[in-house]
């Protein structure tokens, strides 16, 4: 699934309500289901929160990436990206929105919330979570994420001629360093901000774990296609002084 924590290139307000501020993880029982949410930066919590029709989050749909379920909003964390989760390919034929339940904490949303919170704290370039939620029906459950929304933010895909190489290697090899693996690492899941500096996003499915050589190279080579898919040579150029700007901090600390 591809996140839209940036979405449309006008200017918008600042996503991180308090980057020196810790996430504090709730919890809260929702009519057939619960969610968690951020009680440093949310204060009213509640299922509205994912309703992208409740007037009080000012939802505007996110044009591009989402699978059609992503919206743009707005509350007392500042601004947000909605995301309700999608299925993508063939299984989508079956199910778009409903996943097998194997426990709350095992649910996409839950799972997603908790990692990047891991992240945020460790002051890791990644939105901040405000709030997750699932709700249950027999041995299925869908859910919904509302992250924080990088203020100014493009998709690597659309900024490959201003370079950024060395900023978007040093965002993915310190999501390495914190043992983190990234299951879809595209072109649109690194973000680049108006400062210069690389986010990434779009942490569904991703997890914590001991990373071998083999894992980063994994990721590294996913964003390899991604960008010859988007952008054919000119991604293929982009992506070999990336990997040399990668291998360089790989090599200060002893991985090569």
């Amino acid at each position: 699934m591809t996140s839209a924590a940036a979405g449309d290139a006008e200017p918008v307000g600042a996503a991180e309500p308090g980057p020196a501020t810790p996430v504090r993880a709730e919890e809260l029982a929702l009519p057939g289901g619960a969610m968690l949410f951020d009680a440093a930066a949310v204060a009213r919590p509640g299922q509205y929160l994912f309703d992208p029709a409740d007037d009080a989050n000012q939802a505007r749909a996110v044009s591009q990436g989402g699978r059609q379920a992503a919206w743009f909003v707005q509350g007392e964390y500042g601004q947000g990206v909605l995301r309700h989760y999608r299925r993508g390919g063939l299984i989508a034929r079956i199910s778009r929105n409903r996943y097998v339940w194997a426990g709350a904490q095992a649910t996409r949303s839950f799972a997603e919330f908790r990692l990047l919170a891991y992240m945020h704290g460790r002051g890791l370039p990644v939105p901040r979570p405000l709030a997750a939620a699932y709700w249950r029906r027999g041995p299925s459950y869908r859910a919904a994420i509302l992250v924080g929304r990088i203020a100014g933010a493009r998709p690597l895909a659309q900024a490959l001629d201003e370079g950024h190489h060395a900023a978007a290697a040093a965002a993915v090899f310190s999501m390495h360093e914190a043992g983190v693996w990234h299951a879809d690492l595209n072109a649109y899941n690194i973000l680049i901000d108006e400062g210069g500096r690389a986010w990434l996003i779009d942490f569904d499915k991703g997890r914590r774990r001991a990373l071998s050589m083999e894992l980063r190279h994994g990721n590294l080579a996913r964003l390899r296609r991604s960008l010859l898919k988007v952008a054919g040579g000119r991604g293929l150029a982009w992506w070999e002084e990336f990997a040399r700007d990668y291998g360089r901090l790989d090599a200060t600390k002893g991985h090569i």
